[in-house]
């Protein structure tokens, strides 16, 4: 062993694979530029949007400026449409998305853990995942009615097959050596399940919460736009009938921001419940 070995206090084999922990201030300074450089596309954007019209680029009768729709939104906003329609549609798109994380997740696990469950369970599960959600949309409506009950059991169903889907694969695909050691160390089946099983699986299936999240409120938005009198998708298609214009857009906007921020929060979810994975860096 060298002396420049000894004195790093690493062995030869792996002397200079350690990583050096960056300082803070360079980490700040690649999190701003980052930030920075994300920014600043959707600032171009915002501003093609405004210069578009004004610049007759664009017709402003069917897309106009960005500060008009956001003018818009302020009056939506100002007399009580806004959060009537937001808080309708938040409600019927996450109380869709937590029923289906309710039976989903668990079913998921129980089909992943034992195999004759999810042979048994396959041919259904194949036939019904292929099923596109809003082509049964009609179904729902005339089973149920034009009321809550359809609406919600559409996002239901619209969010069970990634939330189920991810989940199966997570148990599936945990790595065998970890199996083998808990066995090894004489692990119960249960405590197999608990210990190793779920936290390794706990990514993938926050996956499956994200994907579900994104399909619940597209579905919602396709089903309120048909037989609604509320919502952010009726918000948009009476904009678009009444031919406020300006409203359809910045309804399109709030969608456009609950996703971004529904899905902030599940990454920050995910952060926390995986805490013991090691945090990848890029040079």
């Amino acid at each position: 062993m060298s002396d420049l070995a000894l004195k790093a206090g690493t062995h030869p084999a792996t002397h200079g694979l350690q990583l050096k922990t960056p300082p803070v201030w360079l980490r700040a300074y690649h999190q701003l530029a980052n930030a920075t450089w994300r920014s600043g596309l959707i600032v171009a954007l915002a501003l093609l949007w405004e210069l578009a019209p004004r610049l007759g680029l664009t017709d402003p009768t069917f897309l106009p400026p960005l500060s008009e729709v956001l003018a818009a939104g302020w009056a939506l906003a100002l007399n009580g449409q806004l959060w009537e329609h937001t808080s309708i549609s938040l409600a019927r798109s996450l109380g869709g998305l937590l029923l289906a994380i309710v039976f989903a997740i668990p079913l998921g696990l129980a089909i992943g853990w034992y195999q004759r469950l999810g042979n048994a369970l396959n041919p259904l599960i194949e036939l019904l995942r292929n099923t596109a959600p809003l082509a049964l949309l009609p179904v729902f409506l005339l089973l149920l009615g034009i009321g809550e009950v359809s609406k919600i059991s559409i996002v239901v169903y619209a969010c069970a097959w990634p939330l189920l889907l991810n989940t199966i694969s997570a148990v599936r695909q945990v790595d065998p050596l970890l199996v083998k050691s808990a066995r090894t160390m004489g692990a119960t089946s249960r405590q197999l399940f608990l210990k190793v099983i779920l936290p390794a699986s706990i990514p993938t299936i926050f996956v499956g919460i994200r994907l579900a999240a994104a399909s619940a409120m597209l579905v919602l938005i396709a089903a309120e736009m048909v037989g609604a009198k509320a919502g952010l998708g009726y918000l948009i298609i009476y904009a678009q009938f009444s031919f406020l214009i300006a409203d359809m857009y910045f309804g399109i906007i709030a969608i456009t921001a609950i996703g971004v921020t529904l899905n902030f929060v599940l990454e920050k979810l995910e952060s926390h419940f995986t805490a013991w994975k090691p945090v990848q860096t890029r040079s």
